[in-house]
């Protein structure tokens, strides 16, 4: 594993040691962080697995500067991969980054299968975000406090009750996140797509939940119209934060990425 990265990361090894089995990268979404997959690794253990604090989050928020492109983050998460074969999988913005990997210039290199639950696509006009930058500007809203932002979107994607019960050292920990949130959503806010995965060439499977709004499934939908070969399945019972909330599920929608590497299917 490269160390240049400075990352933070959980990583579990089985014992013994998988044979012939690729490593699974877990990338965490928007305010989100590596620990929110603790119990999916715990039911992943026959797999070689890591998660990562991404750039600006967490125990990575001393990596800096934090990302406006989302080439970055597929700088960082082809740094952890460390030129292994690899299962990638991403919870929403992180199913932007694996997508953006297996699809970056030249190849996916050792990316051998991809998992995306539901991941944002402002560009599909779907999705109720802020107003959008230019296309390609990076540009952030002029006057917005990172911090004030970070809550504000907590408070949307979570709740109102969920924010106010958490501890205030918890709550300034997410707002100190405010400055790589506004960095990435910055990032994906525009109308031209970062990636054409009508190119793809490795196995794809994506998820969403029965319960998710509109165009969050909306996202998943798009996906398998537009991406060769690819696999949907819906996680019963679920919303956007599937990975919390149902766990068991969410570790069979890893492992369906991984037997496409096979092949094979769920």
């Amino acid at each position: 594993m490269t160390p240049e990265h400075r990352l933070s990361l959980t990583e579990h090894v089985p014992d013994p040691p998988a044979d012939g089995t690729p490593l699974v990268v877990l990338v965490h979404g928007s305010l989100d962080r590596a620990g929110s997959f603790a119990r999916i690794i715990r039911r992943l253990d026959d797999l070689h697995t890591v998660a990562y604090d991404r750039r600006g989050y967490h125990r990575s928020r001393h990596v800096t500067p934090v990302h406006d492109t989302l080439d970055g983050h597929v700088d960082d998460l082809l740094a952890v991969i460390g030129g292994r074969p690899s299962v990638v999988v991403g919870h929403s913005y992180g199913g932007d980054i694996a997508l953006g990997a297996a699809l970056r210039p030249g190849g996916p290199g050792s990316i051998l299968a991809i998992a995306a639950y539901e991941p944002p696509m402002p560009w599909l006009g779907t999705w109720a975000t802020r107003p959008r930058a230019r296309p390609d500007s990076g540009a952030r809203p002029e006057g917005d406090d990172p911090a004030l932002a970070a809550e504000r979107f907590f408070r949307r994607m979570v709740g109102d009750s969920a924010w106010e019960r958490l501890p205030e050292a918890t709550r300034e920990a997410r707002r100190a996140d405010g400055p790589a949130l506004a960095g990435e959503l910055a990032a994906i806010r525009t109308s031209v797509a970062p990636f054409d995965v009508t190119r793809l060439t490795v196995p794809a499977v994506f998820g969403r939940g029965s319960e998710s709004v509109p165009h969050h499934r909306a996202s998943a939908d798009w996906l398998m119209e537009h991406t060769p070969d690819a696999e949907l399945i819906e996680i019963e019972g679920a919303a956007h934060g599937a990975h919390l909330t149902h766990p068991d599920a969410f570790a069979g929608f890893v492992r369906a990425a991984v037997a496409r590497t096979r092949g094979g299917s769920r």
